[in-house]
């Protein structure tokens, strides 16, 4: 009896240090310009809503991320009304896409090439 015990309270142990360590493994998902996070690749993309467009900012294990050499498209689904626009770089570690109007409730979709040398699509919710 005591010998089950000691493998159950060790495969917890083991267990709770494999999820801590996959939760910690990127980076935090919190954002850090007041806007929304998702991780993919194992890369944060954080969108930040402008009055004309969006930006994306790109951390690597919380550590900025350049964004040189990427390019894409932005696509925004208001209710049922698609529009696009280009994603460029912008500096540093943002992206930058002009000339769309993001509403709450919309879906928004980031298809990029080029990070870290793969395809990468970012899906987010505004609410």
């Amino acid at each position: 009896m005591l010998q089950a015990r000691q493998w159950a309270q060790a495969l917890a142990v083991a267990l709770s240090a494999l999820v801590i360590n996959t939760a910690a493994a990127h980076g935090s998902a919190k954002p850090q310009h007041g806007g929304v996070v998702q991780v993919a690749s194992d890369v944060s993309f954080e969108l930040v809503l402008l009055a004309d467009g969006a930006l994306i900012y790109l951390l690597d294990h919380d550590e900025p991320l350049s964004s040189a050499g990427i390019s894409g498209k932005l696509t925004v689904l208001n209710g049922g009304a698609k529009s696009e626009a280009e994603i460029k770089p912008a500096g540093d570690n943002k992206l930058e896409a002009r000339g769309i109007k993001i509403a709450s409730g919309a879906k928004v979709v980031a298809s990029l090439s080029n990070v870290e040398g793969k395809a990468v699509t970012v899906r987010f919710a505004i609410k």
